[in-house]
């Protein structure tokens, strides 16, 4: 990805609520399968690590970019934010990025 793009998703990112939490238990099946869903569905989703745990969001970002095929975007105190690409969400030419609708 070019810096380019990922500023353009970060402004994106900027206004996205936090979609999926990891708490304490850190990176289970669970959290990777969600995520993986979220992404299929949204492309651009924002995560936030659990204050109390022991992952910081560095870590769990780049452990879990790798499992779900995705891209780290941005890193900021404990939120993250991950993009992968979904080419059945672009059918039409002149719709909204999923993660606008």
């Amino acid at each position: 990805m070019k810096g380019r793009e990922r500023a353009e998703l970060r402004a994106e990112a900027h206004h996205l609520t936090v979609a999926l939490h990891i708490g304490r238990h850190g990176l289970t099946d669970a959290v990777v399968s969600s995520l993986d869903e979220v992404l299929r569905t949204h492309e651009l989703v924002k995560c936030q690590v659990a204050r109390d745990g022991a992952l910081k969001a560095r870590e769990a970002a780049q452990a879990l970019a790798p499992r779900v095929e995705a891209e780290v975007v941005q890193v900021i105190g404990r939120t993250f934010t991950v993009y992968r690409r979904n080419p059945a969400l672009h059918a039409k030419p002149d719709a909204l990025p999923p993660w606008r609708r």
